[in-house]
């Protein structure tokens, strides 16, 4: 059958947050750790899972999340969609494909984030990791969004740049397609082995037309 809902990743797959998300980390480290340079590298490691989980993770204190939540609200003007975006869900809604949002993010900040771009009604749900009981790399972030939409698992594709992406669409049982357009490691984005990887939004239109040059 073919693909009746595709689940997206926000950060780096529809938004290119990398600098900003940047900034709020380090004003977030300075304020609650103190001076010397932010471990931004490390934090960009594990981008896909949940912010509290990242700390936990790095061993740096829970307080951080309050400044970071704070500056990534104050900086979110500077967030732009990456080229193609736009055109992309439009094109998919005209198909008649459901669309969902699955990220690290917190939902209301993700909504927002959306809502201030002009995307928001593009979603028939946008779904952030304080709102499921395992954040990814558990499935329950997908499944959720499946749910909502109404799909099976097997008409359904999840496009993500992490490989927390990868291993929470294996879990859900849908296709998980590796995007290389943003801040990404592009060798451990494919050690994951997605069953697709795209270089730009737009070859996704190819990827549902079953265009061969777009596998691994």
């Amino acid at each position: 059958m073919g693909t009746t809902a595709i689940v997206f990743d926000l950060d780096g797959v529809i938004v290119d947050s990398h600098a900003v998300m940047r900034e709020a980390f380090t004003r977030a480290y300075a304020e609650v750790v103190g001076p010397g340079p932010a471990p931004f590298e490390e934090y960009n490691r594990h981008l896909g899972r949940y912010f509290p989980d990242i700390m936990r993770i790095m061993g740096l204190p829970l307080e951080m999340e309050g400044p970071f939540v704070r500056e990534s609200y104050r900086l979110a003007p500077q967030v732009l969609l990456f080229e193609g975006v736009r055109e992309l869900l439009t094109n998919l809604l005209d198909r008649g494909i459901r669309l969902a949002v699955a990220t690290g993010k917190s939902g209301p900040r993700a909504r927002d984030l959306l809502a201030q771009l002009g995307i928001l009604d593009c979603f028939e749900r946008v779904i952030g990791s304080d709102e499921v009981a395992r954040p990814k790399p558990a499935p329950d972030i997908i499944q959720l969004a499946l749910e909502t939409l109404g799909a099976d698992p097997a008409d359904a594709m999840m496009i993500g740049d992490a490989v927390t992406d990868i291993q929470s669409a294996r879990g859900a049982g849908v296709r998980a397609v590796g995007a290389m357009w943003g801040q990404v490691d592009e060798s451990e984005l494919l050690a994951a082995a997605p069953d697709w990887v795209i270089w730009s939004p737009l070859q996704l239109l190819g990827l549902l037309t079953e265009q061969p040059y777009l596998t691994v």
